[in-house]
């Protein structure tokens, strides 16, 4: 069984996810919703993205009740974390941006995606801890 504050993060995930999926599905290219916000993008991969945001809404609603399925989701979102640091230093967004542009932005958001997968990976050891008493 999850903790309260374990559920409380994962259904904090559901929420961000949530947005995320809307802002993608309606172009609403703001930081936080769109981690390459200022990057140029064709609208139908950005409904494709919606829909497969989707995906982490479900894992993350039934991780919040399920412990079992609490260590996919973590496992899920530390790859999504390496995968975007992955792209943050890929040729394939350097082609993209212009001389002006940074990727401290993106980081930013990586990081900040980072420091919440860290918040449900000590919930979740806190919480293993708590039940093997």
């Amino acid at each position: 069984m999850n903790s309260r504050l374990t559920r409380v993060l994962f259904l904090a995930g559901v929420a961000y996810f949530v947005c995320m999926a809307l802002a993608h599905f309606f172009g609403i290219k703001v930081p936080v919703l769109f981690v390459y916000f200022d990057t140029p993008f064709y609208a139908y991969q950005d409904k494709i993205i919606a829909f497969a945001v989707c995906a982490y809404i479900g894992l993350f609603w039934s991780a919040a009740s399920h412990r079992s399925v609490a260590l996919v989701a973590i496992q899920v979102l530390a790859v999504t974390v390496l995968g975007l640091a992955s792209v943050n230093l890929s040729d394939a967004l350097a082609s993209v941006l212009s001389a002006e542009q940074t990727t401290l932005p993106y980081w930013i958001q990586t990081i900040a995606i980072g420091i919440y997968w860290l918040a449900l990976v000590l919930a979740y050891v806190r919480d293993g801890n708590v039940l093997r008493r």
